[in-house]
């Protein structure tokens, strides 16, 4: 039976009292949830919980009336199961459904709307029967401008509410699948942001982070969260390879978050944090030197209790994790965020020798030759012996005088066809004037055998307008 049958069905046959019938799938066997399976679905998935849900539905009271039909607005209606956005009854049923089933459920109170009821259409304790018909699920997306590359699909719920922060230590049990076949197993123990280390992929420790304790999960991972365009060769994994992680949050310990530590305690855990970026940036791990400084600055940017002496400790940290930042940027080959690293280091300190110089660089790499030029110019003004400075500043000059040159010609190609477009024009002009003379002795003729004569005008020239305009522009009452 379609959706479109079930609306028909239910128009005329539901005016008697429904009958209590079906089997039992309340978590409590307490009969509170009864489901008959109307149409089976096809395949063997079912929803998970945190998955969208897809679903046609229309509500009875136990006497027959209906009072509510998702068929009669023609709108599929939507959740995410196992989040409490629906009765329990919908959870618990439609978590045991397949695509394309239809089902009748029947709840009680306790599982429906309960003792308060949903007023004006349904009262106080009533028994409800739906008949639901599932189209699509799909799984939880992750992703901070949801474009589908994380999805998690939640096996087993963890406990609590509490989940791991950047920083948190872990343990977990993995596995790692390409088109289903096992290429990781391991159970590991680190800390959130250092997984590049282990060989895990940026979204599965994104993924982590949005688990809750004893959690047991699939998530899917698209290119650009997995092992991206270079692949990993130590897996044999190819580039672009889209990938699936199991994976079992068996406990972890949250790292203490800012507002959690004294200054004494940010000072300290800000030179640890700057010597583990260090290491990672030594090894060519950028993009997790580059977490490691930006914790640095979200510790110690807005802190306001340091004493004197930490004050000056602090900014010490900060305009080297600035002046890190940028490197890592540079590294990256994301010179915007270099350029706007270097202005906070330059902020701290305005004759900074690497906030000029890689500043400079950043601009260079982005052809703002003048503004490179300008920093390098800087760097040697104040340090005449910086000899990478004067070799960049002589790359600018080469490359402004060949932007000089490409203008010039340009500008040269431009003239000239404006040029031959004139000739053109005073051309057009002289084979009209001709045309006018012969069409003048004919008119002459037709004048003496007795007819009008014609007046004609000569076509204006192309030339003649650009000095009437050149003369109008120059005329002082367009100044008014």
């Amino acid at each position: 039976m379609t959706a479109e049958e079930m609306k028909a069905a239910e128009s005329g046959a539901q005016s008697a009292p429904l009958p209590l019938e079906g089997v039992d799938i309340s978590p409590k066997q307490d009969e509170g949830v009864l489901k008959v399976i109307k149409r089976e679905g096809t395949g063997t998935e079912t929803p998970m919980i945190g998955d969208r849900v897809f679903v046609h539905y229309t509500g009875w009271l136990l006497d027959g009336t209906k009072f509510d039909s998702s068929l009669d607005r023609k709108d599929k209606f939507s959740f995410d199961l196992g989040k409490g956005e629906v009765i329990k009854a919908w959870d618990i049923a439609v978590a045991t459904m397949k695509v394309g089933e239809l089902c009748r459920i029947t709840c009680k109170p306790e599982y429906a709307y309960g003792s308060a009821g949903s007023p004006p259409n349904i009262p106080p304790n009533a028994t409800l029967v739906f008949e639901v018909e599932l189209f699509e699920f799909k799984g939880e997306d992750l992703t901070e401008d949801e474009d589908g590359g994380i999805i998690r699909r939640i096996r087993t719920r963890g406990e609590g509410y509490s989940r791991p922060n950047d920083g948190a230590i872990v343990e977990v049990a993995l596995e790692g699948y390409y088109k289903d076949q096992l290429f990781d197993q391991r159970e590991l123990r680190f800390e959130v942001g250092n997984g590049e280390s282990l060989d895990l992929p940026c979204g599965l420790e994104k993924a982590i982070q949005r688990m809750e304790k004893g959690e047991h999960s699939i998530v899917y991972l698209k290119p650009r969260y997995g092992f991206g365009s270079a692949g990993k060769e130590k897996f044999q994994i190819p580039p672009n390879a889209h990938l699936r992680y199991e994976i079992h949050l068996k406990s972890f310990e949250k790292a203490k978050e800012s507002w959690e530590m004294n200054s004494e305690e940010k000072l300290e855990q800000s030179t640890i944090v700057k010597e583990q970026g260090t290491v990672y940036f030594k090894e060519g791990k950028y993009k997790q030197a580059l977490l490691q400084y930006k914790k640095i600055i979200s510790w110690l940017e807005y802190e306001s209790s340091f004493s004197d002496e930490e004050v000056q400790k602090a900014q010490a940290l900060r305009l080297a994790s600035h002046l890190n930042l940028a490197m890592c940027h540079l590294k990256l080959q994301a010179f915007s965020a270099a350029i706007e690293s270097c202005n906070k280091a330059l902020e701290l300190d305005n004759n900074n020798e690497k906030g000029l110089f890689r500043r400079g660089e950043a601009h260079l790499a982005v052809n703002d030759f003048d503004l490179a030029r300008a920093d390098f110019q800087k760097v040697l003004q104040l340090y005449p012996s910086n000899k990478a400075a004067k070799t960049q500043l002589a790359v600018c000059q080469q490359r402004i005088r060949k932007q000089l040159a490409r203008e010039k010609k340009l500008y040269a190609n431009m003239f000239e066809r404006l040029a031959e477009e004139e000739n053109k024009a005073k051309a057009e002009v002289a084979t009209g004037d001709h045309h006018t003379d012969t069409e003048m002795k004919d008119e002459q003729k037709n004048t003496v055998s007795g007819s009008q004569p014609q007046v004609v005008t000569p076509a204006p020239s192309l030339f003649s307008a650009c000095c009437r305009r050149s003369r109008c522009a120059s005329s002082p009452m367009l100044e008014q």
